[in-house]
């Protein structure tokens, strides 16, 4: 796969930086756009490398490395997001994409798929964390404002290592869970002092305005049979797979089986390496249906 071509594109409140693998000009197959949120596109590298017959195109979200935001910051809506989408594709100028989206950037290609449709040919959106659709959604959101007022309060260690154990516990979120102990920043790794900033753009950006938001089930499913909603094999009874779920079940749509699991799509990037290979598989089949 070519070297990645870097450009920006100037939107109201940021400039997003997008890559672009391959060539716009001779694209035979739709234009294959991987995003995440807040994930950008550093996470897609090795996605990318088993689709070396497609033109690939990755970026960062408002307010996530390279793309940054010229508004007066603050929290940030799926809405928000699908507009910086559409403002992509349309610069790509190459018609209609394929979009695989993660957590997330899977809640925003929701949004985008409401309010935008003919922007994409076929959408899979790999476990999109919709607390506010599982059962739960009350006791779900309680731990999320939570972990967000432990992030103002404490700083990012705090707060992020409530995130980590909240995403992978699984089951229904019992109403006593912002009760229990909280878990040390130092357990995983995270700093346990506070350096001051609130501008981490999961915590202080995104995680409420995802996890809240409620798709527009009456457009969406107009355009059903453009999504598919991935799980991750791994992740049974986890947030984000009972949130694709969630949706896929007010859709009438059944959810597709990928390996691994939230982040089975990654190679080293991060240093937790899913399954790669077989993701792309799947993905690849789940493109083409």
């Amino acid at each position: 796969m070519p070297d990645p071509v870097t450009a920006t594109i100037d939107v109201p409140g940021a400039v997003l930086t997008y890559d672009v693998r391959g060539d716009l000009t001779t694209t035979e197959q739709p234009v294959l756009l991987m995003i995440g949120s807040p994930m950008g596109a550093s996470g897609f590298p090795t996605l990318a490398s088993h689709f070396t017959d497609r033109t690939v195109v990755t970026y960062d979200p408002r307010g996530v490395e390279r793309s940054k935001r010229t508004d007066d910051g603050g929290e940030l809506s799926p809405n928000d997001h699908a507009g910086d989408l559409a403002a992509l594709i349309e610069a790509l100028g190459t018609g209609p994409v394929d979009l695989f989206a993660s957590s997330g950037g899977a809640v925003n290609a929701l949004a985008l798929m409401a309010q935008r449709p003919e922007l994409v040919r076929r959408l899979v959106a790999h476990e999109p964390p919709l607390a506010s659709l599982v059962s739960d959604h009350e006791n779900a959101l309680k731990v999320v404002e939570d972990m967000y007022q432990t992030y103002q309060r404490d700083g990012m260690g705090a707060g992020m290592a409530k995130f980590i154990a909240f995403v992978s516990y699984a089951g229904e979120i019992p109403a006593d869970y912002t009760e229990q102990p909280a878990p040390d920043p130092a357990m995983f790794g995270l700093p346990t002092t506070d350096d001051g900033s609130r501008d981490d753009a999961l915590l202080g950006q995104n995680l409420r305005g995802c996890t809240s938001y409620q798709p527009d089930l009456e457009a969406l499913s107009k355009v059903k049979d453009k999504i598919v909603i991935g799980s991750g094999e791994e992740s049974e009874g986890q947030l984000a797979r009972r949130g694709g779920e969630a949706i896929a079940e007010r859709l009438g749509l059944t959810p597709v089986l990928f390996p691994s699991n939230h982040g089975g799509f990654l190679g080293d990037e991060y240093g937790q390496p899913g399954k790669p290979a077989e993701f792309a598989v799947t993905l690849r089949e789940a493109l083409a249906n």
